[in-house]
């Protein structure tokens, strides 16, 4: 079973309040768990901000059942049903979600708040089975896959020695080869028995990596990534990174998983997101920091 929607759980939620004890956000996942019978599995799905999901599920079930004013936050962590929820409860309601709690004036009043802003996160009349951070992060990820498709297209039509110039860029930010200067030294300088380049895998020299730098428009096969093989044990090297803006087919991404040598293959998707993660390429154009309450701060206990 997968991890129900917050507008799911709302029902289960305010049932397993309905004896009027105030309770613990860890009692009610213990009981929400049982309930819905949810595996080890599902309780650990994250969601890409590394929040649990159920748990943030469970979050956001309890704030808008708050605003309605069927339940009410006690103290930290820990919620109780209110008498309107008990009243709720009685008439047996088949399910609780957004359209049902706009029966409540209280939750209008939270819902017109909340579309004073241009473009609201929820609509709170939809049938929206997905929490504000879920949505924030699947905006995320959808804009950072076509970040990334834009940037594989450009690099592709750019002339090799701009791929060169590109693999020092990145291997320095991402700490290998000392200076940028030092890396591009060593990268696009070889270009004997399939090795392109050789980079300091630390600033004090005391290991090497050997690079193999590919533009292609075809796909890497297995006997390229042998002949880098080949190249690595003529010179006594045991490390070697293959990088493509191209793609690596099943045999070669095999090959390398049954061998001794420590070869890293980087293909142009994973390029692309390297690009993306040390700003390569790329310039920020807006942040947002997401907040959520410090408990501790209100631990007056």
């Amino acid at each position: 079973m997968t991890v129900p929607d917050f507008q799911t759980i709302m029902l289960p939620l305010l049932k397993f309040l309905s004896d009027g004890k105030e309770r613990s956000l860890h009692q009610i996942v213990e009981g929400l768990v049982k309930e819905l019978k949810l595996s080890t599995q599902d309780l650990d799905e994250l969601i890409p901000s590394g929040q649990t999901r159920f748990y943030n599920r469970i979050g956001w079930a309890k704030v808008y059942l708050s605003k309605s004013g069927l339940l009410k936050m006690t103290r930290r962590s820990y919620c109780q049903i209110t008498d309107r929820g008990k009243e709720v409860l009685k008439k047996n309601p088949p399910r609780i979600d957004m359209a049902f709690l706009n029966q409540f004036p209280e939750f209008l009043e939270f819902r017109e708040a909340k579309h004073k802003s241009p473009e609201p996160i929820i609509d709170h009349g939809s049938t929206e089975t997905r929490t504000p951070e879920e949505i924030l992060d699947d905006a995320y990820q959808e804009i950072r896959e076509g970040l990334i498709q834009e940037l594989l297209a450009n690099v592709k039509n750019c002339p090799p020695s701009f791929f060169e110039r590109l693999v020092v860029e990145l291997l320095v930010k991402m700490g290998y080869g000392g200076s940028r200067k030092e890396a591009a030294r060593a990268v696009g300088q070889v270009g004997d028995g399939g090795v392109d380049g050789i980079i300091d895998e630390d600033r004090l020299g005391l290991d090497a990596v050997y690079i193999q730098a590919k533009r292609w428009d075809n796909v890497v096969s297995r006997p390229e990534i042998q002949k880098f093989v080949g190249a690595l044990m003529g010179k006594r090297a045991r490390k070697g990174i293959f990088i493509t803006n191209s793609s690596f087919s099943a045999e070669a991404v095999a090959f390398v998983s049954t061998i001794d040598y420590r070869i890293v293959l980087i293909d142009g998707k994973r390029l692309a997101e390297f690009m993306v993660d040390y700003d390569i390429g790329v310039t920020e154009i807006s942040t947002y920091k997401l907040k959520r309450i410090d408990s501790d701060y209100f631990n007056i206990n």
